[in-house]
């Protein structure tokens, strides 16, 4: 998401210039104002200077909202010098002990790093690795985390998802993501560099696929309130949300008047159910309540060249993100006897017509259309699939707003409550998002890759 300047909410309010080296905007009656350059300002001592003289409370909302963004990118801007710290101290272990391997002595500084800044041992192997790719590998990396514009965890991110990569080749990733990388989640983050290294390389990805899939394996472990958790590692995608819709709809069945339990514990009842032995429902005839438990739904997007096998493109499974082009296309095979949903693009990715491959009712079938067009909740960092939200009315059915498909966008529960609270928004030509926040702040949502 992106945060864009909007002060045209703000009362026209003028105060005096103290000293004439420091402007300040409008701000809301009653409110303190902050100077115009907090908003813009390169982190470092001027940025440092500005904000020590703010009193958050007396601010406006608008302006404490600015404010956590600067500070924000201070602590960005403090965070890459740590990691040049980091560095340095690796590379005096490294100088000063000539007789041993430099493992050796980048060991010895992660140890002293660890216990510098109370760190578990793994804590502090991970930041001499990350302040070590981040400098040697990708510098550009770096150079957004010193400019505030990312903070660690996204860095973190970024070097993580590319390891697998050569050195050029995850440059050529970061080259992809550098303007968007401030606007996005980690999960994002993380979606998106898995479609680059699956275009990148494809054969790469599919044999990385194949080697995760041999070691697909079931583990559990105790919990600290006597509860256990189990744990399904790297099983194949399409199954895996096969199978977690399936769960989903054989709860919603159980939803009737008197039940008592959440879904969350619905969904967790009939996965022991089934795996247990308690229930018959495995085959998809009848829940325990009576009823019938529908197939689930697999949401998978891929372009018809990829389908044909005359290229190897990334798919993208609702849900769960970027797959390889056999998984894409493996899952388009097994749903033989399931909806369809499609979308014909132009070469820019622009939707040029929309359908379903099993006539409904006016009204499902345009909700059908929504998700495809809108395949994620529409609220900003939200990857939510269209098909577990709620479909929204932009403008809101009692303001005059149409139930037509310009006029609707998926928005999950948790931000369908949340948009009640003020916030409003409305499609741009692109597909993305325009968001105005309560306290008056733009945010922008990228369209689905």
């Amino acid at each position: 998401m992106m945060i864009q300047t909007d002060a045209t909410h703000k009362a026209p309010d003028q105060p005096p210039v103290d000293d004439g080296s420091i402007e300040y905007g409008p701000t809301d009656w009653g409110c303190t104002p902050i100077p115009l350059e907090v908003e813009h300002c390169e982190p470092g001592i001027r940025l440092a200077v500005l904000l020590s003289t703010i009193d958050t409370a007396s601010l406006s909302c608008y302006d404490q909202i600015t404010v956590l963004q600067a500070r924000q990118r201070m602590a960005n801007f403090y965070a890459a010098q740590v990691l040049d710290d980091v560095c340095e101290i690796v590379d005096k272990r490294v100088k000063d002990r000539v007789l041993t391997t430099e493992h050796s002595a980048t060991v010895d500084a992660a140890a002293e790093i660890t216990v510098a800044l109370s760190l578990t041992r793994t804590a502090g192997e991970r930041k001499v690795a990350l302040a070590l790719d981040v400098r040697d590998r990708l510098p550009a990396i770096g150079t957004l985390l010193g400019t505030g514009a990312i903070d660690e965890r996204r860095a973190s991110a970024i070097c993580d998802a590319t390891m697998h990569l050569t050195d050029d080749q995850a440059q050529a990733v970061v080259a992809h993501i550098m303007d968007t990388a401030p606007q996005l989640t980690t999960g994002q983050l993380r979606a998106r560099i898995r479609k680059l290294c699956i275009t990148a390389d494809p054969d790469d990805a599919h044999a990385r696929y194949e080697a995760a899939v041999a070691s697909r394996r079931i583990t559990t472990a105790p919990s600290p309130d006597g509860t256990g958790h189990l744990y399904c590692l790297d099983l194949p995608p399409d199954q895996l949300q096969l199978a977690t819709r399936r769960i989903n709809a054989m709860a919603k069945t159980l939803r009737r008047k008197g039940e008592t339990r959440t879904m969350d514990q619905l969904r967790a009842d009939v996965l022991l159910d089934l795996l247990t032995g308690r229930s018959t429902s495995v085959a998809g005839t009848t829940s325990k309540s009576g009823t019938t438990a529908r197939q689930g739904t697999v949401d998978i997007r891929v372009d018809l060249e990829t389908l044909a096998k005359l290229n190897d493109n990334p798919g993208h499974l609702g849900g769960y993100g970027p797959v390889i082009a056999d998984i894409a296309r493996q899952t388009v095979e097994q749903q033989a006897d399931t909806e369809h949903r499609f979308c014909v693009t132009d070469d820019d990715g622009r939707p040029v017509a929309v359908g379903v491959t099993r006539k409904r009712s006016l009204s499902v079938k345009q909700r059908r259309i929504v998700q495809i067009l809108r395949p994620t909740c529409a609220f900003p960092g939200c990857r939510m699939p269209a098909t577990e939200s709620d479909i929204d009315h932009i403008v809101n059915h009692a303001d005059g707003g149409p139930a037509t498909i310009p006029n609707s966008a998926p928005l999950c529960r948790h931000h369908n409550v949340v948009k009640q609270a003020g916030w409003h928004y409305r499609i741009l030509p692109n597909r993305g998002y325009r968001w105005m926040s309560p306290s008056g702040h733009r945010v922008i949502k990228d369209p689905d890759p």
